[in-house]
């Protein structure tokens, strides 16, 4: 393990997070953010024997970008985010009742937290992060039927579609419009399996929550490490105005309903439990959903925190460098009016989480002059998050990140430094909303 940067806020290490013992101390974390591999895509790992060959290509490519890994990344195909000893490490830094927060994809997620768990986990909940702007990856049933028998199936009209351009599609249809950003030629097949597919649209990522086991109770454990809790109060969701408060408060009113409050008696002995006759909370309680926008109608108010995919703003922001070209792994396009193609990007990592996220995934577990780890950096989301966090609500927390891909610990510490280095005057101006979206939101 190879510390790569540091400052009195953070620390960023070259190396496998296997290996962070080697650094971290433990029980001296108090909680753990963290986005890895989802373990997507590997037929290698999946389907082949130990000591086989490589994939090859095949006429398309697509068996050698599968046993690569999601965009044809390799350490999507790792495994390492099924590995017990991952989590076991994680557990081993983290504090007795320290929280671990970790994303998984809507597929795959489920044996990563049976990995948690088997780690000496529990499982608390699983928060479930909706956005609107995923590109569907189905292949066309009917289409690749017809290309097999050789059957031309263009019909020569031209239409409009989303094509590459997803978050302006978005935006259309957050102003009612139908005007999408890209024309193609429509195919139609010409067998029975037109308008058949392999995959449904992604619409949400779920972020498993797990917390270290601890002996005693919680108020107990909580004294001691300061660690166990959920920071319910500065993770509430904002009312919309004066009406959708009171239409909360009128919902909090026990006695017009025939019951009372809890007292200090209530039989569970938690005090957090109690709640008063005259309901005065500063926002609604946070949900284990989060939403990226509102679309609802004007009578109903939006009830949960809602943050939208990185945008190019987010992911770029505080790199000085030159802009390369990104695919999403594949030889040759996808056969549909979604296919992306090729990209410009400063920050070449293809899951970058918002900021805005992070942040509040960071501040919904850790308490005020936390140490945060993070064992798969990426490019440093959670880091440049914690760094918001102290410039924004004067947190102290500190920072370890550990990355295995060389490539991506200099665009992390870009990220992360030039928060650091932000002035109150600047930070005003970098405030980032929902709206902030770009044409090239993934």
């Amino acid at each position: 393990m190879k510390l790569y940067s540091e400052n009195k806020n953070y620390k960023l290490y070259q190396g496998n997070m296997l290996d962070m013992l080697e650094v971290i101390k433990p029980n001296t974390i108090d909680s753990i953010i963290t986005d890895p591999p989802y373990g997507l895509t590997s037929i290698t790992k999946r389907f082949g024997k130990e000591g086989s060959a490589e994939c090859q290509y095949g006429k398309d490519g697509s068996f050698q970008r599968l046993s690569k890994g999601f965009m044809g990344k390799e350490w999507d195909g790792s495994g390492i985010e099924y590995n017990i000893e991952t989590w076991q490490k994680c557990y081993e830094v983290l504090k007795p009742g320290g929280y671990l927060l970790a994303f998984g994809g809507s597929r795959t997620f489920h044996r990563i937290a049976c990995a948690i768990e088997d780690a000496g986990f529990e499982i608390r909940d699983t928060i479930m992060w909706l956005y609107g702007s995923g590109f569907p990856k189905s292949m066309n049933i009917g289409l690749a039927i017809d290309k097999k028998n050789g059957i031309d199936n263009r019909t020569g009209n031209i239409v409009k579609g989303m094509g590459s351009n997803n978050t302006t599609a978005m935006k259309n249809c957050l102003s009612e419009s139908q005007e999408f950003a890209s024309e193609y030629e429509e195919r139609i097949a010409q067998n029975e399996w037109q308008g058949w597919g392999t995959a449904l649209k992604p619409s949400f990522e779920p972020i498993i929550v797990a917390r270290k086991s601890f002996k005693g109770t919680l108020v107990e454990n909580i004294i001691q490490y300061g660690v166990g809790g959920i920071n319910i109060d500065e993770c509430r969701v904002n009312f919309v105005n004066d009406e959708d408060y009171k239409i909360t408060a009128n919902k909090n009113q026990h006695e017009k309903f025939g019951t009372q409050p809890m007292t200090n008696n209530n039989v569970y002995g938690d005090y957090s439990m109690i709640q008063p006759k005259n309901y005065s909370a500063t926002g609604r309680f946070p949900a284990n959903a989060i939403l990226t926008y509102d679309e609802t109608p004007s009578d109903e108010r939006l009830r949960y925190f809602y943050c939208a995919k990185a945008s190019k703003k987010d992911r770029d922001e505080g790199l000085d460098i030159e802009e390369q070209v990104i695919t999403d792994g594949r030889k040759k396009p996808i056969d549909n009016a979604f296919n992306r193609g090729e990209t410009l990007r400063k920050n070449i990592h293809p899951t970058v989480k918002p900021t805005e996220l992070m942040q509040y995934l960071v501040r919904l577990v850790s308490p005020n002059d936390a140490t945060i780890l993070d064992p798969f950096n990426c490019s440093g989301s959670t880091g440049k998050a914690i760094m918001y966090e102290n410039k924004e609500r004067n947190k102290g927390y500190k920072y370890i990140g550990i990355e295995l891909t060389e490539e991506y610990l200099p665009i992390a510490k870009a990220r992360i430094e030039y928060v650091c280095n932000l002035t109150k005057e600047e930070l005003k101006e970098k405030q980032m909303t929902i709206f902030d979206l770009d044409d090239n939101n993934v």
